[in-house]
C-alpha cells in the first residue's frame, strides 16, 4: 500500500515496518509492542492470530509458533496516520519472551528500574534457554533518575 487510505495502514512509511502493539482485549493491558509489514499484516487479517515482521530473523514471526502463547486477534485498528497498528488480542499464555505476562514488567521509579510483574513461565522450559540478561547501564541513568 502507497498511500494511506480508510481500508489499512500505509506501509510505505519507516521502509514498509509499522509498530504493532498488542492489547489484551478484555482487560486493556498492554502485553507488546512488535512490527508489522504488509505481509505480517495480511496474514493477521486473513488467519485471525497474531502474525509479526522479526527484524532480528528477517523474516515473519507467528506470535505463539514456538512457544505456543498465541494471540488470536479479537480487532484491528489503525491510528490516525495509518502508520501505527493496534491489535486487541486473546492471549494464550504470556506475552513476553522472558516468561511474564505483558513486555512491560519493569517500572522506572526514582530509585531506579524495578520489576513489577510476577514471572509466569520459565523460558529456557519454553525456548531452552535463558533470556538474555539486561545491559549493565541502568535504564534509570539513561533518563536522568
Amino acid at each position: 500500500m502507497t498511500n494511506p487510505s480508510p481500508s489499512g495502514p500505509d506501509f510505505s512509511k519507516n521502509n514498509g515496518l509499522l509498530p504493532a502493539i498488542a492489547q489484551d482485549a478484555q482487560t486493556g493491558e498492554v502485553l507488546m509492542l512488535a512490527w508489522m509489514n504488509a505481509e505480517s499484516f495480511a496474514e493477521t487479517v486473513r488467519t485471525g492470530h497474531a502474525v509479526y515482521y522479526s527484524r532480528s530473523r528477517g523474516k515473519l514471526w507467528r506470535k505463539g509458533e514456538d512457544s505456543g502463547h498465541a494471540q488470536t486477534v479479537r480487532g484491528i485498528y489503525i491510528d490516525c496516520d495509518a502508520d501505527t497498528i493496534l491489535l486487541k488480542v486473546d492471549q494464550l499464555g504470556v506475552a513476553c519472551h522472558e516468561g511474564y505476562r505483558s513486555c512491560f514488567f519493569r517500572e522506572v521509579k526514582p530509585g531506579g528500574v524495578q520489576v513489577v510483574s510476577e514471572r509466569l513461565v520459565e523460558p529456557e522450559k519454553v525456548y531452552g534457554h535463558k533470556p538474555e540478561a539486561p545491559a549493565k547501564d541502568s535504564l534509570a541513568s539513561r533518563v536522568g533518575l
